[in-house]
């Protein structure tokens, strides 16, 4: 019997390493274009200076329970305010992670007879919520106002009485593009649906103060807003913005925040500090938004890629093969770049993900650049 159970997970693996698309885990290396740490706020004093103060005046590593029970800590409830006052919301909740708070959202608000439509190049997390969810769900092809639209006409006319959901990310993580939120917002109007934006990549870069791509509509008892603490805020978890009244609803019927210890309050008293930053260092957005129109420019100019305008630059190569082993050049060269495959993309789109920050400058920028066509030209 021994190694019998394990066959068929051996089989997979191997499976996966013949197409070049078996994962392993590399330590960091390299200058930084693939991290999400876009202000260059996880290693800053000022957050490290906020969690030893909280430490020196006693506050605990960990939460020691579900916020229903003992761990629910004043640092949790002070963040939630902050937040719930900076992003313009009636409450605010803070989850353990983005993909936990978009898999409690979806499957714990939209209820049975409901119908989900869902853009297809949404988070995995809103892909799993919407397959374990209570609702009927149907995916739209990307960025398109009218294939949601269409897929509420049809549901409707074959009798869908429920209530409708549309779910999208505000600032794509794969492509860097940005969702049609006044048009999505105009459809959710028509049809009195509920919207739900995952601001992951958005949230301290774009929009007032970074409050994210759909700060002009927070506060409407129709959007449910996602905004990751762990990207731009340089620290971890997630904070739901929403009505009070389903804010409520979740601390009441969501298991995933009923059932599970509650995230650190150092990571809550980091989150806190990170927002006061966004408000404090609008020059950290100012310098990221130099850094994205440098590269683009560049990149234009010496490879003909059209810019994506954000700090996320899809470089698409097609061929899985290919784009690993650029990658895996660019990494020797020093360049931490990695290699996006499918399932995470469409097949034929494997593609390298140059992620910004300001954990880089122009010249980092240049180099790495430079380094890109010699590879392409060669490899």
């Amino acid at each position: 019997m021994s190694g019998v159970p394990l066959a068929r997970y051996d089989a997979t693996l191997q499976g996966l390493a013949r197409k070049d698309r078996l994962r392993t885990l590399s330590p960091r290396a390299g200058l930084d274009f693939s991290s999400n740490d876009y202000l260059g706020l996880a290693a800053s004093r000022r957050l490290g200076d906020a969690v030893a103060a909280a430490i020196a005046q006693g506050t605990p590593v960990g939460a020691t329970g579900s916020r229903l029970l003992r761990g629910n800590a004043p640092e949790h409830e002070a963040l939630e305010a902050d937040a719930a006052a900076f992003f313009g919301a009636e409450r605010a909740l803070f989850f353990g992670s983005g993909y936990i708070a978009n898999f409690a959202l979806l499957t714990a608000l939209p209820q049975k007879g409901d119908l989900l439509v869902l853009d297809e190049l949404a988070h995995a997390s809103m892909h799993e919520g919407a397959r374990a969810g209570r609702a009927e769900f149907k995916l739209a092809a990307h960025n398109d106002v009218d294939a949601i639209e269409d897929a509420i006409t049809r549901w409707r006319a074959e009798g869908g009485t429920g209530r409708v959901w549309i779910a999208v990310e505000s600032l794509y993580s794969m492509d860097g593009d940005r969702a049609p939120m006044e048009s999505l917002v105009a459809l959710a109007d028509r049809h009195q649906a509920f919207i739900v934006v995952d601001e992951a990549h958005a949230t301290g870069v774009w929009g007032p103060e970074g409050r994210g791509l759909a700060a002009g509509f927070e506060g409407r008892d129709n959007i449910i807003a996602l905004h990751t603490c762990g990207k731009a805020l340089g620290a971890s978890g997630a904070l739901v913005t929403a009505p009070r009244t389903l804010c409520d609803y979740l601390v009441n019927r969501c298991r995933p925040f009923i059932y599970a210890t509650a995230p650190s309050p150092l990571m809550a008293v980091a989150a806190r500090e990170a927002l006061a930053i966004l408000s404090e260092e609008p020059t950290r957005r100012d310098r990221l938004q130099e850094i994205v129109a440098c590269t683009g420019r560049l990149l234009a100019g010496r490879c003909g890629v059209i810019p994506s305008g954000s700090q996320i630059q899809p470089f698409v190569i097609g061929d899985v093969r290919r784009t690993m082993a650029v990658a895996a050049a660019l990494q020797a060269r020093g360049f931490d770049i990695r290699g996006i495959r499918p399932p995470t993309v469409p097949e034929g789109m494997s593609r390298l993900r140059i992620s910004l920050t300001l954990n880089v400058d122009e010249a980092a920028i240049s180099a790495m650049i430079e380094a890109l066509v010699e590879v392409l030209a060669s490899a």
